[in-house]
């Protein structure tokens, strides 16, 4: 019987795994080569700025606190390249506008006081202090605006025509010798109601409020205003109604007399490039 011990022995090999690309050590050198690429950038950046950006880098890594926090960096466009970073200084004071400021102030008061004016003056004359209600004065984003504002039977003017009546004559002649003593601009506003106007097919709502502006401008010129005061005078019929849910509402009917901030003056009409009543020029053949 053979001996057990002396059969051939096998022998098995395991090999180890081979990992995959080295392992992950190329990673922390790529990263080391990008981290310094990105450095000699920063610096060849730095080397083509001027002299004031250079020396703004330099404080600035010296004592980082002396600079604002948040501020634009010249990196992110906000000072633009070239431009010198420095520690944070108060910002300068927004240019005033015309009309802004201590002259705009003056103005707004002034125009308040005129508002003052006419309604104490209203109030004390008691023909007159039964149409309180329906003068409308106040301080819009215009300037002053002074409504006269109509009802069904019509208290300022006839019904459905321009004719003034006499209230209304004292209550203009009034608003004209108290705005007069202003430099402010003045405009005219004459606006309806929606509902048709009767009579002849040639005069409308349109019409009707011009011409109504326009008979509030002359009773105002022959109080004590300017006349180069009056910058417009126009008529909106329904257009602008006071009343957009009900456009017949006899409160859309009025007459709007806006005194003008100073800063609202309109710039002056350019002329034609020729006058109206010339003829073109003849085509070329």
């Amino acid at each position: 019987m053979r001996d057990i011990s002396e059969a051939p022995r096998r022998i098995i090999k395991k090999k180890g795994g081979h990992g995959g690309h080295h392992g992950g050590a190329w990673k922390v050198a790529y990263a080391d080569f990008v981290t310094a690429m990105m450095a000699l950038f920063i610096v060849l950046w730095i080397v083509g700025q001027n002299k004031s950006v250079k020396d703004a880098v330099s404080a600035y890594f010296k004592d980082p606190t002396a600079f604002q926090t948040g501020a634009a960096s010249v990196l992110k466009g906000g000072a633009g390249a070239g431009a010198p970073m420095g520690p944070k200084t108060p910002a300068a004071p927004a240019p005033t506008t015309e009309g802004e400021g201590k002259s705009g102030d003056a103005d707004r008061r002034a125009l308040e006081a005129t508002a003052t004016a006419l309604r104490e003056q209203i109030h004390s004359a008691g023909h007159l202090a039964r149409l309180e209600d329906k003068i409308k004065i106040e301080i819009v984003d215009e300037g002053l605006r002074i409504q006269l504002v109509e009802t069904t039977q019509g208290i300022f003017f006839d019904v459905g025509s321009a004719k003034v009546k006499a209230g209304t004559q004292e209550i203009l002649a009034l608003i004209g010798r108290e705005v007069g003593k202003l430099p402010n601009d003045v405009v005219l506003e004459g606006h309806t109601d929606s509902r048709p106007y009767v009579g002849p097919p040639s005069y409308t709502n349109w019409e009707l409020s011009t011409d109504r502006a326009n008979a509030a401008r002359r009773i105002l010129d022959g109080a004590g205003l300017r006349p180069v005061q009056v910058a417009t005078v126009v008529g909106f019929a329904d257009r602008r109604l006071a009343n957009r849910s009900d456009p017949l509402d006899s409160a859309n009917r009025r007459i709007s007399i806006i005194v003008r901030f100073q800063k609202e003056k309109e710039p002056p009409l350019r002329p034609l490039a020729r006058p109206i009543s010339q003829s073109p020029p003849p085509a070329r053949s």
